[in-house]
């Protein structure tokens, strides 16, 4: 089980000690480092600044959204940030939710998202390999575009430039038992929202048919303290911010995925608590026992007892959010 640093995006602005982690992370030996975006910073651009300071570490995109850009901008991205990087990048995508792509970016949330889903990766695929111009037509994504509104005039192209790697990994971010069903499919890994070693059967259904070298990478927070119950305050404010606020209360998909993990319920109540503006109470709803399973909290003992069930199961990436050096030298002192 490889490790990856999850730095996520930014908050008020850029976050200093990003750049000292990740050279670190490269220190250490860690396999990958990832960068985020929601509404504010994107994910590309402080990964091509980490690429320019670093010379080894793969470089994940965990996630771009596909709401912010047609699919090849998306693999223009992709294949400009790997060559500038010798090969090292990890494209990781995400759907997002209605709230974000209605809201934020001011586009239709698609009706069908695994179709939209599928066709996005699609002209990713074929841009990236370059054998013919690109053509899709699709009910999402079209190339040429030949809409009602369109002038006729479009033609299908492919890039000037030539990428370095026609096979650069796609990973996608999915959540839904046929989202998950087809990212084994036709992606080359999966970035799973909420990972629990003792809850592996919530996902089983969904993986049946990997292929080798197919990537599963859950991200989880990661701290060496002796305080558990302190060291899952972060972990339990994530999840209550996302499960509460993170899409509406009758459509939220961190909600529905906490509900198959087993608590429903409790899902239900941190929903009601934050759209009511109780936001402290949600967090302090947010079950203990849940933060924990999908982290690394606790002394280092505890931790190494930790990771060894996570090794367990199938993952082959655990991309952590660590706040402190530290925290990454025990890592990676417990992994070799």
């Amino acid at each position: 089980m490889r490790l990856g640093l999850a730095l996520g995006y930014w908050g008020r602005g850029p976050d200093p000690g990003h750049l000292a982690l990740a050279q670190e992370a490269e220190r250490l030996g860690y396999d990958s480092v990832w960068t985020a975006e929601a509404w504010g910073s994107d994910a590309f651009t402080p990964l091509t600044w980490i690429a320019a300071h670093t010379s080894r570490i793969r470089l994940g995109t965990g996630i771009a959204q596909m709401a912010a850009r047609t699919p090849t901008a998306t693999a223009m991205h992709a294949l400009t940030l790997d060559h500038l990087s010798g090969g090292r990048l990890l494209l990781g995508l995400g759907l997002s939710g209605p709230q974000v792509v209605e809201g934020w970016y001011g586009r239709p949330f698609p009706r069908s998202p695994l179709t939209a889903t599928r066709e996005y990766v699609e002209v990713i695929r074929q841009v990236l390999a370059r054998q013919a111009p690109v053509e899709v037509a699709g009910s999402f994504h079209s190339h040429p575009y030949t809409g009602p509104d369109a002038t006729g005039l479009g033609k299908p192209l492919k890039p000037i430039t030539h990428p370095l790697r026609s096979s650069l990994p796609v990973l996608l971010g999915a959540e839904g038992p046929k989202n998950i069903a087809q990212t084994v499919r036709i992606a080359d890994g999966w970035l799973p929202l909420y990972w629990s070693p003792h809850r592996t059967d919530v996902y089983e259904a969904s993986l049946t048919g990997l292929r080798e070298g197919f990537m599963i990478a859950p991200m989880a927070r990661a701290h060496v303290c002796d305080d558990v119950a302190e060291g899952l305050l972060p972990v339990k404010a994530m999840l209550g911010f996302y499960i509460g606020g993170m899409g509406h209360a009758a459509r939220n998909f961190h909600a529905d995925l906490m509900a198959r993990m087993g608590f429903g319920e409790e899902a239900r109540r941190i929903q009601e608590l934050f759209l009511q503006g109780r936001k402290e109470e949600a967090v302090h709803a947010v079950p203990d026992v849940f933060a924990d399973e999908i982290s690394l909290i606790g002394p280092r003992a505890r931790i190494a007892e930790k990771l060894a069930e996570w090794r367990k199961g199938p993952v082959t990436d655990l991309l952590v959010t660590a706040p402190d050096p530290h925290t990454l030298r025990v890592l990676a002192e417990l992994s070799n």
